[in-house]
């Protein structure tokens, strides 16, 4: 955000402003006392297990200029320090930062989908990057607090914004979309992430589209032609649509070859063609970085300009990124996971030489679907894996599907230092490893212990 004053702010926001100078200038949105810098406008929002209303004493000894809050402040605080009260401080950051997007001249692109949003995410700020002054969420602050942080941030000055958004229940996606308004919609894919709570993925087809339908007849929305659920996905706006994939769509990747180290692949469709080195591996990856392009062009950039951008691509943490231990190679997927990207990775993993082996743990937020999902990743590990290794005692259903598959060569562990334990004799030269669960699972901890 460019520096407003606290009483701009206090307008904004529906806040009051109880105390502090009301002249005194902010430019910087922060929730956490941890991170707070001298300047900085504190919000104070509550969660389940905490009061940020608690902190506010903390944050004006950090420096911050003030605190939006919807509690008595503590006593004591600098008289300098401003007090911007609100009955709701998540409802107060909201309204600024919906006032603030009113504005922004920039073009918005953006995203949402069951899996791969965060590395979409990442290709697409890269690309636009290559011409364009770009706001993106930081990892994956995509929900009703992260959206309006990530808005906040974004200067006069920049050109474009990519904001990812997502969901766990229905009717989450249509405020977030509204609150962003998207130019450009990207949907990486409907799959069964969130199915507990929304029951199939005809339901989550539904919440994913309401981003569709948040679009102007002016924008555009870019889907995977491959998605079951494209038609219906395009049916949700009266934007043009553009489909992306492998063989068909408006733009289409021919002449794919993939190893663990990344993919090459050429670019061809009604933009043009283009060659492209993808520095990461996995065909879901290539299809990520296909929403990526279409925004790139749709923003104006040409075809070849955005394939080279991509040549020099970083994804956050956690999602297949690529390390090495003893000589092995080790694939850390382990910021979540749904049936639909664990059998994807074991898929990227399958392209390995050696001996390739899967460190499994839970998928969360299943409910009655997870025995059918469990086998489904079991049956890919017995395709795919030489050794299957299976963390945590809900993980257990992968290994015994794979064995009722035909595999070999299943073991178990009850816990992330038990995985490591057990893996480490086992990486040598030409070993590669896919780590993969659940964020919940924190097998995270499996790849730390080993480093």
């Amino acid at each position: 955000m460019d520096p407003l004053p606290l009483s701009e702010i206090s307008l904004m926001a529906g806040a009051c402003l109880l105390a502090g100078d009301p002249s005194a200038v902010t430019g910087r949105i922060c929730k956490d006392t941890r991170e707070i810098q001298s300047g900085d406008l504190y919000v104070a929002l509550r969660g389940r297990n905490f009061d940020g209303n608690a902190f506010i004493a903390e944050a004006a000894a950090k420096g911050a200029v003030g605190a939006l809050c919807d509690a008595e402040a503590p006593a004591g605080l600098p008289a300098s320090f401003g007090i911007l009260s609100s009955s709701d401080s998540l409802a107060a950051l909201t309204m600024l930062a919906s006032a603030w997007r009113g504005r922004l001249p920039l073009r918005s692109v953006v995203l949402t989908g069951s899996s791969g949003k965060t590395s979409t995410k990442d290709f697409t700020a890269a690309v636009l990057a290559s011409r364009l002054r770009v706001t993106a969420t930081r990892g994956n602050l995509n929900n009703h607090i992260g959206l309006p942080l990530s808005i906040l941030e974004a200067t006069i000055s920049d050109e474009a914004a990519v904001w990812e958004i997502g969901m766990n229940h229905r009717g989450e996606i249509a405020p977030l979309a509204g609150l962003a308004r998207p130019d450009i919609a990207l949907v990486t894919g409907i799959g069964s992430a969130h199915i507990e709570h929304l029951g199939s993925r005809e339901e989550i087809a539904r919440e994913k589209g309401d981003l569709l339908e948040r679009l102007p007849s002016s924008g555009h929305a870019v889907i995977p032609a491959e998605d079951d659920f494209a038609s219906e996905l395009a049916s949700r706006t009266k934007a043009r649509v553009l489909e992306v994939g492998f063989g068909r769509g408006e733009l289409r990747v021919a002449n794919l070859h993939m190893d663990v180290a990344g993919s090459n692949f050429t670019v061809e469709g009604e933009f043009g063609g283009a060659e492209v080195h993808l520095p990461v591996s996995g065909r879901h990856m290539v299809g990520n970085s296909l929403l990526a392009l279409a925004a790139g062009v749709l923003c104006g950039i040409p075809l070849d300009e955005c394939a080279a951008a991509l040549a020099h691509v970083s994804v956050t943490g956690g999602r297949l990124t690529r390390k090495e231990f003893k000589g092995a190679v080790i694939l850390d997927d382990t910021y979540n996971a749904n049936p639909e990207s664990m059998i994807a990775a074991l898929d990227t993993l399958s392209i390995a030489g050696g001996l390739k082996i899967a460190v499994l743990g839970r998928m969360g937020e299943l409910g009655d679907h997870a025995p059918e999902a469990y086998e489904q990743v079991g049956q890919k590990a017995a395709q795919t894996t030489g050794i299957l290794l299976c963390v945590g005692e809900e993980a257990a259903a992968i290994g015994e599907a794979a064995e009722r598959a035909g595999h070999r060569d299943v073991r178990h562990a009850p816990d992330a230092t038990a995985a490591a334990a057990i893996l480490s004799p086992l990486l040598t030269p030409k070993v590669h490893v896919l780590v993969k669960a659940s964020r919940s699972a924190r097998l995270e901890e499996v790849i730390r212990q080993l480093s």
